[in-house]
């Protein structure tokens, strides 16, 4: 029998063979690698959707109900968040160590997450800094993940002794009372919190309206559309119109541009509310996310107490099926429409029964049939996610790059490269800007992570 060892550090499970634990000689641990992929996939699709989402937007987000691919990026983050905590902290003995490790790491998550999407940063397109902390944008990315982790892993640190070791049985039905008592909160609030009338002046400096106030008529409550939902209305109250995400992507909708599904000028009758900001994570819809990662901690107790590999996979797939059509039943009926910016119940269902089959596939193909070579560059990335993401996903390194300009600041390396070898060469800016995301971002940063793991180089939080 093998034994599962968890780095703490890492949060991947290694899989030590018996005769080197009977030896007790010193060996060498190994990750489990389909999570890496799964991680790596996962960032390379958030390149993907957010650079090349602009000229294709059919991977974009969906501008309100409905389900792209870019759609399924920050779902996936949570499950694989919620999935690693079981593996992280299953070797830590002692309860205060790993309560002190947790809140150090979310700390430090929230730290990052103001940097990088509260409006210090400007890259790449930007060679400024610098933010208004009157319109500093609290909620982004990585806020989320951030109290999604802290909220499941003191629950994994204090329920655990309360947890049955026989999933059969019902291994995680302390889990499931912690999302039923989210849930049910969740929808009693966004269906039974009554919106009033609101105003909000465009404080957008690049806007034609900037500085125009406008009223959006609601009165009513239980309402799921873009100006009447409780989740904005739960935002602008706590968090303040003006610290809330400007370019949601409702800008896209036909209500609000004759370029839908692209992004482009209003209407001359568009709605009030199509020049209003959302906040794509905020704090009711924050809350309803704890339910992927609540999702992903079942699949990471199913791969610590479970050793064979139909065992395991039994219980995903049939959970993700399971997930995946009570999430379509629920959108189809138009009982709970799919909502990305709402964190809908049949969003969670959906895109976590989607992570659940992808990352079987993966385990499959990897962990099994042992195809690892066809993954590596995905697996790179994912080894150093964090460094990926900010570099490239985040546009730091581009930033960089594009203060280093000749005459004029779009004259750099890095608007050359699109220019002349990609859109030039295959004369089409939709073909170019995908093919320079895959190529020069994507495949470059699997590269340079391939090499920094070469050396054991590694960006851990």
């Amino acid at each position: 029998m093998a034994e599962i060892k968890v780095d703490p550090v890492d949060n991947h499970t290694m899989v030590i063979p018996e005769t080197e634990i009977s030896a007790q000689k010193p060996h060498r641990t190994l990750r489990v690698a389909s999570l890496d992929i799964f991680r790596g996939l996962t960032v390379a699709l958030m390149i993907l959707v957010d650079d090349a989402g602009g000229e294709w937007p059919m991977i974009g987000h969906a501008p309100w109900h409905g389900c792209n691919l870019a759609d399924f990026v920050m779902p996936f983050f949570l499950f694989i968040v919620g999935m690693a905590i079981p593996l992280a902290l299953k070797k830590i003995p002692s309860k205060g160590k790993a309560v002190k490790k947790v809140v150090f790491r979310t700390l430090k998550l929230l730290f990052w997450g103001l940097l990088l999407q509260g409006g210090f940063s400007h890259a790449p397109d930007k060679l400024t800094y610098g933010v208004d902390m009157q319109m500093i944008r609290f909620c982004g990315i990585l806020q989320r993940i951030a109290f999604a982790y802290l909220v499941v892993a003191l629950a994994e640190i204090f329920l655990k002794d309360a947890q049955s070791n026989d999933i059969a049985a019902g291994y995680c039905s302390v889990f499931r009372l912690l999302g039923a008592c989210i849930l049910i909160p969740y929808l009693a609030t966004l269906y039974g919190t009554y919106v009033p009338d609101w105003q909000f002046a465009v404080h957008d400096k690049e806007s034609a309206d900037y500085g125009r106030v406008f009223t959006v008529d609601c009165n009513v409550r239980g309402k799921l559309n873009p100006p009447c939902n409780a989740v904005g209305y739960i935002d602008r109250g706590i968090l303040g119109i003006n610290h809330m995400y400007l370019k949601p992507a409702w800008r896209r909708a036909k209500a609000c541009t004759e370029n839908s599904p692209y992004e482009g000028p209003f209407k001359n009758d568009a709605p009030a509310w199509c020049h209003a900001p959302f906040e794509p994570e905020g704090i009711l819809s924050s809350i309803s996310a704890v339910l992927s990662t609540i999702i992903g901690v079942h699949f990471g107790h199913v791969l610590v107490h479970l050793k064979g590999h139909s065992e395991r996979l039994k219980q995903w797939i049939m959970m993700g099926f399971a997930l995946l059509i009570l999430g379509i039943v629920l959108h189809f009926t138009h009982a709970i429409p799919l909502n990305k910016q709402l964190y809908t119940f049949s969003y969670v269902c959906v895109t976590s029964g989607a992570a659940a089959l992808v990352f079987s596939a993966i385990y499959i193909l990897v962990d099994i049939w042992g195809l690892k070579y066809m993954f590596v560059p995905l697996k790179w990335i994912g080894m150093n996610a964090m460094l990926v993401y900010v570099m490239a996903a985040e546009g730091i390194f581009a930033g960089f790059i594009n203060g280093w300009y000749y005459e004029d600041p779009h004259n750099t390396l890095v608007y050359w490269i699109e220019k002349h070898i990609f859109i030039g060469v295959w004369n089409s800016r939709r073909v170019g800007i995908l093919l320079y995301v895959i190529f020069a971002e994507i495949l470059f940063w699997a590269i340079i992570a391939g090499i920094l793991h070469r050396f054991g180089i590694y960006w851990k939080l």
